[in-house]
């Protein structure tokens, strides 16, 4: 894993590259895989996550260039958990995910 704090990190053509040009892509892959396991594990069917996180972005993350500029787009571990059936929402959908759960 990685440690906290660490250096910013943002997604770039696919990999997970820090602001100071490190690529983490593998250490990223790693958590959203233990993520994943750990919802499929618990029968995890709502993953409330952070927007615009390389892992957690559910509708943004940052452009790759670290300059603070946000893209359409999805975080690893987001993308991991809604290709095997798990509904991402972000801090911004919390109503939606309220709606979600009373279904």
């Amino acid at each position: 894993g990685l440690s906290t704090p660490r250096a910013p990190a943002e997604i770039i053509q696919g990999k997970v590259i820090t602001n100071s040009g490190e690529d983490v892509t593998e250490q990223f892959q790693t958590g959203a895989n233990i993520a994943l396991e750990l919802c499929k594990k618990n029968k995890v069917r709502f993953a409330l996550l952070k927007e615009s996180s390389p892992s957690c972005g559910r509708n943004t993350i940052y452009d790759g260039k670290h300059r603070g500029i946000k893209i359409e787009g999805l975080g690893l571990t987001a993308a991991l958990l809604i290709k095997n059936g798990v509904q991402v929402f972000s801090e911004e959908q919390i109503p939606a995910l309220i709606k979600a759960l009373a279904l």
